[in-house]
Formats: C-alpha cells, sequence, structure tokens
C-alpha cells in the first residue's frame, strides 16, 4: 500500500530535498503552499518545479488553523514533514511577533490536526541547533541544555516541547529533528553562506566590487541538506520516536567559509570582504558543534557531504548561474 506523505514547507531548501527522496521511496506526496506560490510559481516554487507533476500542493497557511485541519484531514498522511517556519535568524529580530505567531501556532495547529483526524500518523518536527544558542558545553548532544539568543530559537525550543507534549500526553509518533546548519545549492540567498557563495560568483564575474559581512567569528556546524532529509525520514521509520541531533560534529568559522568560496576562484577574501555592523545580532551564537552519535547509533545515519565539498558545490552552482545570467 502506498505511503501518502505531507510536507508543509515544501518550496524550500529541505522541502524540496525530502519530496525528491519520498518520490523514490514511491510515497504520495502533498505539500502545503501559501495561495501566492500559484500566482507566481517561476519564482515561489523555482525548487520543486521539476516535481511539480507527481505531487500534490494545497493552499494554505500556518496561522490558519481550520486550512491545516482541513488538509491534514482531507488527506490522511501516513507521515507529516513539519518544516515550514519563519526560518530567518535575522528577520526573528525585525519582527519578533509574526515570528513567534508562525512558528508557534503553526506547529500546534498541525499537532492538533493530527490528534483529532490520523493520530496514527507519525510526524517530523524541524527543530533547530539555534536552540542551545549560549551553549555550556561543546559539542552539543540531545541532553544538552537550550539556551536560545534570538526569538527564533526561542519559537523553535516552544516546538519542540510542544513534540514532546504530544508524544507524551497524546501517544502521537512524533520526533524532533535537532538539526544543525544544513546548506546547499537551494540555499535562500538571504541565509549567510548563498549570501557569500553568490557574492563571490558576482565579484568573480566582475558584477560586484564587495562583500559586506557581519561577525566573521561565529563557528557553525555545517552539512548539506540532501544528507539531512535522509535522516528526518529515518526518524519515522523507527518504532519508536525519539529526539535526535543531525550535524557533522566538525566546527568552521564564518571566516573560514569566506575563505574557501574565494579560493574557488582564485580570489584573496581580504581584497572583497568588509565588516558592517548592522549584520551583527544584537545577542550572538558564537559557536555550534553537533554531536550525531545517537542518530549514527539508531538510524544508521552519518553525513556523506564534507564542508569543503559542499562550499565546491555551492560556489560552482552560483558561477554557473551568475554566467548565465550575464551571457
Amino acid at each position: 500500500m502506498t505511503k501518502i506523505a505531507f510536507i508543509t514547507g515544501i518550496t524550500g531548501q529541505d522541502g524540496s530535498y525530502l519530496a525528491e527522496l519520498l518520490l523514490d521511496k514511491g510515497y504520495e506526496v502533498h505539500g502545503m503552499v501559501r495561495r501566492v506560490a500559484f500566482e507566481n510559481p517561476n519564482h515561489r516554487t523555482s525548487r520543486i518545479n521539476h516535481i511539480l507533476d507527481q505531487i500534490t500542493l494545497h493552499s494554505g497557511s500556518l496561522e490558519s488553523y481550520p486550512s491545516i485541519y482541513n488538509i491534514i484531514n482531507k488527506i490522511k498522511p501516513d507521515e507529516c514533514y513539519h518544516l515550514a517556519a519563519q526560518s530567518f535568524v535575522k528577520t526573528s529580530f525585525d519582527d519578533e511577533f509574526s515570528t513567534m505567531n508562525t512558528n508557534i501556532n503553526g506547529i500546534h495547529h498541525v499537532l492538533s490536526s493530527i490528534k483529532d483526524t490520523v493520530p496514527d500518523c507519525k510526524f517530523y518536527f524541524a527543530a533547530s541547533s539555534e536552540m542551545f544558542g549560549k551553549v555550556e558545553k561543546s559539542p552539543q548532544t540531545e541532553k544538552t541544555k537550550f539556551h536560545p539568543r534570538s526569538v527564533y530559537g526561542i519559537s523553535k525550543v516552544a516546538g519542540f516541547e510542544l513534540t514532546r507534549h504530544y508524544r507524551e500526553a497524546y501517544n502521537i509518533f512524533a520526533c524532533n529533528g535537532i538539526l544543525f546548519n544544513h546548506e546547499s545549492e537551494r540555499r535562500g540567498l538571504e541565509f549567510v553562506t548563498r549570501k557569500i557563495t553568490d557574492a563571490v560568483a558576482r565579484i568573480a564575474h566582475g558584477k560586484m566590487d564587495e562583500l559586506q559581512m557581519g561577525n566573521l567569528d561565529a563557528k557553525r556546524d555545517w552539512g548539506h541538506a540532501k544528507d539531512y532529509v535522509k535522516a528526518q525520514w529515518l526518524m519515522l521509520q523507527q518504532d519508536k520516536p525519539d529526539d535526535y541531533v543531525i550535524a557533522t560534529n566538525e566546527s568552521h568559522s564564518v571566516q573560514g567559509f569566506v575563505e574557501l568560496a574565494f579560493n574557488e576562484v582564485g580570489l584573496d577574501w581580504r581584497d572583497y570582504v568588509k565588516i558592517d555592523p548592522k549584520f551583527i545580532r544584537p545577542a550572538e551564537v558564537e559557536y555550534l558543534t553537533g554531536d550525531y552519535t545517537k542518530a549514527n547509533r539508531v538510524l544508521g545515519w552519518e553525513p556523506k557531504t564534507k564542508f569543503e565539498e559542499l562550499v565546491k558545490m555551492m560556489v560552482k552552482n552560483d558561477m554557473e548561474i551568475v554566467s548565465s545570467h550575464f551571457q
């Protein structure tokens, strides 16, 4: 019997890779998008346009409980992957209220709808390493205390606790994936890694003069999104629901990312990078490194893409994009 999967945030980086993975495994895939996606598909659904004929999209909003309830009640999924969120940390400082409303109410609406319509549906929540924030120890594990340093991080802690609550109170098969930074060629331009590789490509083609950055000393644990969605799927294939850190157990500075990216095009980053205080967070997360031992032991998962390979892939992709635009 064909399994039915429902993905919120299907048009995003993770959602697109996850949809491809599930299709390859023979799932019937459904996704939720905002109504505007249907009005501007070239932009809004660009990451999934190549599989639109294989999936079913539903118009809905995380802020609207009836729309979530109606979609889940209609398709009655076997698995639900809740990836949608206001996921840009800087925006959570600029607009705290919409971040809290979207992220906390969104997951609550999804979990409540599952409980009332398809209680046997397995649920995955995209938690975040930003929940650790001001870390007390490294590397971070499933037992590390949370100390978020942004409203985004706070909203993810709330989502984590809601997921655990529905698991314990209502016996929902609900898992938290504490994913550390995961990037790809499909990353949005507002995120620092893609901002870097896009700028490198433009500078290499003579279309930009400099790259403005914030804190170059911040260190992150970076992996490839395609590897990480495999872990999301694996969590829902287990006999018991649980929470897992998904990471690489390696940490690299933003400056390290910048250096590698400029090296790929034969340029010295110091000639082009300028520090602008406006890109520095009011409360910075200085250091994140995840320990994926549990995921390896229980799920049999491990990251495949090395940091240097990730940077190389992203720069190559943006070089091709910029070259095609300015031919």
